[in-house]
């Protein structure tokens, strides 16, 4: 079996062994096995890295943002408020599920679990 790239199953939100059967039954929540291989997943634990991973990128991309905004068009506060939450919100979520596939994917590859000598 050829091994999987874990960056490819993460963005594809794949199993970490096969790349084929679904990460997740639900938003954020892991199946318990892979559909395809079989996979039992209960190895995973990413904890809360994948949030920190998100918050290092969207933060200094929205503060970024809103500042060319600012200097550029000079908006009122509120203005901010409308474009930035949202877009904050949005991206934070978005990204959340492939970063914490990836941390998935990267635990199987290194063989990195809880009991593992």
């Amino acid at each position: 079996m050829t091994q999987v790239s874990p960056f490819k199953a993460g963005l594809l939100c794949r199993c970490p062994r096969c790349g084929e059967g679904k990460l997740f039954k639900g938003y954020l929540k892991l199946a318990p096995a892979c559909t395809a291989c079989g996979l039992d997943l209960a190895f995973a634990d990413s904890g809360d890295g994948p949030a920190i991973f998100v918050i290092f990128l969207v933060a200094p991309l929205i503060i970024a943002l809103a500042m060319v905004v600012g200097a550029v068009f000079n908006p009122p506060p509120y203005v901010h408020l409308f474009l930035w939450i949202p877009a904050t919100l949005i991206l934070s979520l978005a990204l959340l599920p492939p970063f914490k596939a990836t941390m998935v994917a990267l635990q199987y590859r290194h063989d990195a679990h809880e009991g593992h000598q």
